[in-house]
């Protein structure tokens, strides 16, 4: 992929992401931003989709109003197994809800860094956190394949449903694998290709942006983390997945293309 396409890629995502974070703090209709991940400005929605995902009730209720956009495919936190004092490290934070969560666990001697790459969802994050009072949480402007974050600083990677979105993932395992401190892991909700998209969804924008047209195949992502210096690699598909992946292109037959998965994996701690 040239350099121009991904660029053209990344620009796509970013401007439907900020139409996302702006029709959500208008109240109004996403319009074709809504295909993002099921993205939904509507409340009542948003908790379906997310119980749907693997948070519960309390999950939901214990973050700031509006922090739950509906977006994403699954619940990193879920595998993360995370600690009191560590550092959390969020990769396409949005409106804050999985950084929240991670919160929560990791207490006040802990310290979460979300990071986005849209200045909609950044504001947004950050008027959530100080709404929550969540003070152990910040939220830097960047991309996830060049991270504001210095090396070896974070105990543990969570994502939901955005390293699919980016044109060069080899380069986002490598900036994983560089902030992580030896023994740190990865916990990834994502989707994955289970099969060979056809060009005519690979091409298309909109799917792009609906977590589709860039997913890729489960072996790809293994040799990518291999490469990147991981180890323990798990990637685990879930069928379950395929009834709320349908919904996000009505008709379009990507739940025969695309499933949502969890990615594990750690750095060596002899590195």
């Amino acid at each position: 992929m040239s350099q121009s396409q991904s660029d053209g890629i990344r620009q796509n995502v970013r401007q439907a992401y900020s139409e996302v974070a702006e029709a959500s703090n208008e109240g109004e209709c996403c319009g074709e931003a809504s295909s993002c991940c099921g993205v939904s400005e509507d409340k009542q929605i948003n908790t379906l989709i997310s119980t749907r995902l693997g948070y519960s009730q309390e999950d939901l209720d214990s973050v700031p109003e509006g922090a739950d956009m509906g977006l994403g495919c699954g619940n990193p936190r879920a595998i993360a197994s995370l600690k009191p004092g560590e550092v959390v490290l969020d990769l396409g934070s949005g409106g804050g809800f999985d950084a929240f969560l991670a919160a929560q666990e990791v207490g006040d001697k802990g310290h979460v860094i979300g990071i986005d790459m849209t200045p909609g969802m950044l504001s947004k994050a950050r008027a959530n956190a100080e709404k929550g009072g969540f003070s152990q949480v910040e939220f830097r402007l960047g991309e996830i394949e060049y991270l504001p974050v210095a090396d070896a600083t974070i105990d543990v990677i969570v994502s939901n449903c955005v390293i699919n979105l980016s044109p060069d993932k080899p380069q986002v395992f490598r900036e994983a694998f560089r902030v992580l401190k030896p023994g740190g892991r990865l916990a990834v909700s994502d989707v994955v290709a289970s099969t060979e998209l056809p060009e005519s969804m690979r091409n298309d924008p909109y799917l792009h942006s609906a977590c589709v047209a860039g997913a890729s195949l489960v072996t790809e992502l293994e040799g990518w983390l291999e490469a990147a210096g991981f180890t323990d690699i798990v990637i685990q598909p879930k069928d379950e997945s395929l009834e709320f992946i349908r919904d996000w292109a009505p008709g379009r037959g990507i739940e025969d293309y695309v499933i949502s998965a969890t990615i594990e994996a750690v750095k060596p701690a002899s590195v």
